[in-house]
């Protein structure tokens, strides 16, 4: 890879409150009063949201807007493959954590052949379908899409053939199937769950580090156990929601948690994760700055994808040199 492309994804259609579309803007605020030249450095392309259909009623209550949220995530899976394939590293920042289906779906779609494995650094699991969902907001189902799974055992709704066929298309976008293997994904700081998503990581098998684990080895350790419990992946995407970080740092996100991350954890997770030669795509989501005081979390935010990029820029550098 050559260098990072920005993709900036306005969805918030998967959200239950609104305003995370606003979230790449308030980025871009804290960068100005930050005096940083970070939205000038990088080529950054615009995905099509469709927003405007949230001032309609959606007939689709286990999935809410999902048909709007299909034709999205085409532009992002689109987005994401193309980017890899002129040899650009996909930094994504995204409004909701839907989005992560389409650029796993993008990834793969880059390469097929390949092995993906996937780092969610999250309050939330993400794991319900429509057959199990509580509330019917689409951010909520993003890896059951890319595992392929509908946790059937847990079964609470009956939804419509219309949504099925919708719930279908997402769980095939891009290449058809299953798109990442129960084995294959980490759980980082994961702890607001409910009991559908509790039977599923247990029955799966699902790595999941904890914030005690995370306190206790630091940074450096926790990567390199990640990356050995990664070891038959040819690749890795990172994908980091900022409701990790504990509530105290993050009031300005649709589903703050407490016992989170801190600031300093966040960003030092990152960067060493992001060292990585395997990673070919970072993600960030959920900024919401209607919720919050002073764009503190956007201000947050920004610091974390600084220290990020960084570690990005220094790998890509380091590759290039080792090429000649």
């Amino acid at each position: 890879m050559k260098r990072i492309k920005l993709l900036e994804v306005r969805s918030e259609l998967g959200a239950g409150t609104r305003g995370a579309g606003m979230g790449i803007d308030a980025l871009r605020v804290a960068c100005l009063n930050k005096g940083s030249d970070y939205f000038r450095r990088f080529n950054a392309v615009v995905v099509p949201d469709l927003n405007h259909v949230l001032f309609e009623k959606t007939p689709f209550p286990f999935a809410k807007h999902i048909d709007a949220i299909y034709t999205v995530q085409k532009g992002i899976a689109a987005a994401v493959e193309q980017t890899l394939r002129f040899g650009e590293f996909p930094l994504v920042l995204a409004g909701d954590h839907s989005s992560a289906n389409a650029t796993i779906a993008g990834i793969k779609a880059a390469y097929p052949a390949k092995t993906l494995g996937v780092i969610w650094i999250d309050a939330h699991a993400d794991l319900h379908s429509p057959y199990t969902t509580p509330s019917g907001n689409v951010h909520g189902m993003p890896l059951a899409a890319a595992l392929g799974v509908d946790n059937l055992k847990q079964q609470r709704n009956v939804p419509d053939a219309e949504t099925e066929f919708f719930w279908r298309r997402l769980q095939n976008l891009g290449e058809p199937g299953p798109k990442l293997l129960p084995e294959h994904l980490v759980y980082v700081v994961v702890r607001d769950t409910e009991e559908q998503e509790d039977a599923l990581i247990a029955e799966l098998g699902i790595k999941w580090i904890k914030l005690p684990e995370i306190k206790a080895k630091g940074s450096r350790q926790l990567t390199r156990e990640i990356y050995q419990h990664l070891r038959f992946c040819d690749m890795v995407y990172i994908s980091f929601d900022v409701d990790s970080l504990d509530s105290s740092f993050s009031i300005g996100t649709g589903t703050p948690v407490e016992d989170g991350l801190y600031l300093s954890e966040a960003e030092n997770l990152c960067q060493d994760l992001l060292e990585n030669e395997r990673v070919v795509c970072f993600e960030m989501v959920e900024i919401n700055p209607t919720l919050d005081n002073g764009n503190t979390m956007a201000k947050n935010a920004f610091n974390i994808l600084e220290k990020a990029t960084d570690a990005i820029e220094r790998r890509l550098k380091l590759e290039e040199v080792v090429s000649r």
